[in-house]
């Protein structure tokens, strides 16, 4: 038996292997200690190998997944080993095979998925300074690629969050292995030939049974198409058999989106806080889908905000009409129809994968069953609706299900089917006659028994006796100790207790053989069955798959509708002039964190006053600046998702990228200090925004000497106002910035309103224009809870600040000698002379003279020393 477990774990030797013996998947040798650890499950030893104890440990076959889940987690991959042979007719060891590999990045079981987030697979190729990126949703079936800059990996690995990263073996990306150590990300890289891109489209093209790949679009996408061929290499190889429901490559172009860097998605916290919490999101804020496939789906559109106008402004008006005053309103009857929908979208997959169980089957047929009533109700809906619903009827008609689909569902399968195929009673009655006729003997068996019992009362005289089964002994006659003198000869003992023993009868011997092979039979029978209609049901995945797509996107729709009620939202209005123009607007999540949050207007772009380019923006820290900047971004971002907007009202003009540089942190892995940090985002920035791009830049140069802060904000402030042109909101505290609008019209000051009081400070949070009169850094601090000595001590230091009294010095030389205390330094006679003079006392003549001499001393002074 080992040397069968090192034939076939020498093919795995990077995987964790499931061994299955019996009911237990074991592991051994190194694999045993790790997943010992892994897991904490016990650690043991058993044999000899190589004059060595063997390691050893396992798992139960009927928990095994939420073992595997475990582990998928951390980031493991896990090779199943299945018994394939009879071990009742096995000579030697019992016929294993590999049947399935487990990676984090081809997952279609329920019990491993997380239910509200892709799980997806990205490939990467390389051609300096092309990146090729496919990346696969193997449970959607989703197979999408994109060709970008190298520079923009980062970015895309925020955007896509891949559960799994393949990549040529000698290809070299140090960004990227950064950034899987620190977000532990899973690696793995795969022989160079698989990316080989004149295979590719051949690959491909059998793939789709297409004679080549011009259909799709991507002929001019050659590294992509390489990253895709390895990503459907690799996926057959985990899945052991062809990706049948992978039917489709679609192609992402840069320009369909809003984009957004890694920076930016992490500051806006759209799905993760900066910490990395789920919770206190636009995402937890937004999320009150009814099925698991909206929620999925709502997750990627706040990733991928769309820059087609036409598309947005079909999302928003369905949302209005979800939203019409009936009773019910339209989002209630769509929400009331989905909330008992399945993961259909799931299901389709695993149908393809031929991994589908009976209890997946039967709530695809209850979802289609759901699904008529509720096509039935949209229907009703929008009859008399005409254009403002185009969208939602051309949704309807996408959810059709097909009635040849549903009658085989409805005909195959019991209302209740059991959960595991092994325990029978899957495949409803009428479906199969030979099935029929072997469920028949087994249910005549207590027909049978019954009668046989009340004989052999009769015949025995003994009124306790009974006639039973269970599993370890078959069909037995059970009778007492005490009426052990009435045994006829023909009973033959089966088993004793404490009070009685059991018995066998050549007749009752005879009809066992019969039963216990009628439901071996029945069982082996339903197996048989149950994968010819998987075969049956194979066809109908691409139509169960375009459904589910309809249904996601329809539950999305209601629920905006149902936030935009909820919340307050209103519809924006694009326009094709430059700028951004909010009434009243908001933060979505502060917002519901605060019993009173104070709205704000912003306008950006031409008005009546001229074009406002850039706000400057002031204020005390803890003021609000941040949250008002933000705010605006993800009002933008809502827009081009198709939402309503927590706003009185929003104009938006194009727009093709957000940027944020708002906040920063050390990267002590990638050995880059906050100022670092700090500096990289802004370059980022002043290398790619262009004019239509929303900047927000906040407390740039903090990280650094005063001087060099404010200089670096000055000049940072001035590329994006004369070479980006971007649209961009400058919160700072170097109030020197404020002068800027003095010089530059498309410049306009603003400041967050605060008001002290007895040494200390009201946040208003109310954005007035003009800058600020003061930092209230002071009155913050106490806030914080600084001591109130060093208060005042602060006070008093500025004091002498604001009067002069304390002369600023230039950022210190490291290497540069102490500089001489002011006190102990020598005045210069040349200024001694001249604070000696009167000048009211003095004819212009001596005031010439006064002059030279002062000149002469400078001079003389001034000459090198021997």
């Amino acid at each position: 038996m080992m040397q069968q477990y090192l034939r076939i774990k020498a093919r795995h030797p990077d995987m964790l292997m499931f061994y299955r013996m019996g009911d237990f998947y074991e592991l051994f040798f190194d694999d045993a200690e790790k997943a010992a650890k892994l897991l904490d499950i016990t650690l043991t030893r058993r044999g000899v190998s190589a004059g060595e104890p063997i390691k050893m440990a396992g798992v139960p076959y009927h928990s095994a997944e939420q073992y595997l889940a475990k582990l998928v987690r951390l980031g493991e991959s896990v090779v199943i080993c299945e018994q394939t042979g009879d071990p009742a007719t096995a000579k030697g060891p019992v016929e294993r095979q590999v049947t399935r590999i487990i990676t984090p990045g081809t997952l279609t079981d329920a019990a491993l998925l997380e239910e509200k987030r892709d799980c997806t697979l990205l490939a990467i190729s390389v051609r300096e300074p092309a990146l090729g990126m496919a990346w696969l949703n193997l449970a959607a079936g989703q197979f999408r690629v994109l060709e970008t800059r190298v520079g923009d990996l980062t970015s895309e690995l925020e955007r896509l969050k891949p559960a799994e990263i393949l990549l040529p073996e000698p290809l070299a990306l140090p960004e990227l292995e950064a950034t899987a150590a620190r977000e532990k990300l899973c690696l793995k890289r795969l022989p160079s030939w698989h990316f080989d891109e004149d295979a590719a489209v051949r690959n491909l093209s059998r793939q789709f049974e297409t004679h080549d790949l011009s259909g799709f679009g991507c002929e001019d996408l050659s590294i992509s198409l390489g990253a895709a061929s390895a990503l459907l290499d690799y996926v057959r190889l985990t899945q052991g058999m062809n990706i049948a429901h992978i039917q489709a490559l679609k192609v992402e172009r840069d320009d369909a989106f809003v984009r957004m860097d890694a920076a930016t998605r992490r500051n806006l916290e759209i799905s993760e806080t900066i910490l990395g919490d789920a919770s206190h999101t636009l995402l937890s804020l937004l999320d009150t889908c009814a099925t698991n496939m909206g929620s999925r789906m709502l997750r990627h559109w706040l990733h991928h905000p769309l820059r087609d106008r036409a598309t947005i402004q079909d999302r928003l008006e369905a949302v209005s009409f979800l939203m019409n005053e009936t009773d019910p309103a339209p989002y209630l009857v769509i929400r009331q129809h989905f909330k008992h929908m399945a993961d259909i979208e799931r299901i389709a997959a695993r149908i393809a994968l031929r991994s589908a169980r009976p209890r997946d089957l039967s709530g695809l047929r209850d979802s289609l069953q759901q699904l008529q009533q509720a096509t039935a109700a949209i229907a009703a809906l929008t009859d008399l609706a005409g254009h403002a619903t185009r969208h939602i009827n051309a949704l309807r008609q996408a959810m059709e299900p097909d009635s040849a689909l549903a009658a085989l569902l409805e005909k195959s399968l019991m209302e209740e089917p059991s959960v595991v195929l092994r325990a029978g009673g899957v495949l409803a009655d009428g479906y199969d006659a030979e099935l029929d006729e072997l469920r028949a003997m087994q249910n005549n068996c207590g027909e049978f028994l019954l009668e046989l019992e009340m004989r052999e009362k009769a015949r025995t005289g003994i009124a306790s006796l009974k006639v039973e089964y269970n599993r370890l002994h078959g069909f037995y006659i059970e009778v007492t100790h005490a009426h052990s003198d009435k045994i006829p000869g023909d009973y033959r003992r089966r088993q004793t207790l404490k009070n009685a023993e059991r018995y066998i009868t050549p007749e009752l011997k005879t009809f066992e053989e019969k039963a216990l092979s009628a439901q071996e039979r029945a069982l082996q029978r339903e197996k048989f069955l149950f994968d010819a209609l998987l075969d049956r049901l194979a066809p109908f995945v691409t139509h169960v798959q375009q459904i589910a797509q309809g249904i996601a996107e329809l539950d999305v729709l209601a629920t905006f509708a149902e936030r935009a009620l909820a919340l307050g939202y209103v519809m924006p209005f694009f326009t094709g002039e430059a700028m951004i123009e909010i009434e009243a607007g908001r933060h979505p999540v502060v917002e519901k964190q605060m019993e009173d949050f104070v709205a704000n207007d912003l306008r950006l772009g031409a008005g009546e006053n001229g074009t406002r380019q850039m706000l400057i923006i002031t204020g005390p820290n803890m003021g609000g600046k941040s949250t008002y900047m933000r705010q605006v971004a993800l009002i933008a971002l809502l827009a081009h998702c198709g939402s309503f907007v927590p706003a009185n009202s929003a104009r938006i003009g194009p727009l093709d990228r957000i940027f944020t540089r708002i906040g920063a942190s050390d990267d002590l892995a990638g050995g880059r200090s906050t100022f670092m940090m700090e500096m990289t985002e802004a370059a980022n920035i002043l290398h790619n925004a262009g004019e239509q791009s929303l900047v927000l830049m906040d407390e740039v140069g903090r990280g650094t000497s005063t001087f060099d802060g404010l200089a670096l904000a000055f000049a940072i402030a001035r590329h994006l106002l004369e070479k980006n042109r971007s649209y961009t909101l400058f919160a700072t505290h170097y109030f020197e910035l404020t002068r800027l609008a003095e010089e530059f019209p498309q410049i306009a000051n603003v400041h967050l309103r605060a008001i002290e009081h007895k040494h200390s400070i009201v946040f208003l949070h109310a954005v007035n224009e003009g800058p600020a009169s003061q930092s209230y850094g002071l009155q913050v601090a106490a806030l914080a809870g600084v001591p109130e000595s060093a208060i005042r001590t602060a006070r008093k230091y500025l004091v002498k600040l604001e009067q002069g009294n304390v002369k600023r010095q230039p950022q210190g030389d490291l290497f540069a000698g102490a500089a001489l205390p002011e006190s102990t330094q020598r005045e210069h006679p040349a200024l001694t002379r001249l604070q000696a003079i009167a000048p009211d006392e003095l004819s212009p003549r001596q005031a010439l003279e006064q002059l030279y001499e002062m000149k002469k001393m400078m001079q003389k002074d001034s000459q090198p020393k021997e």
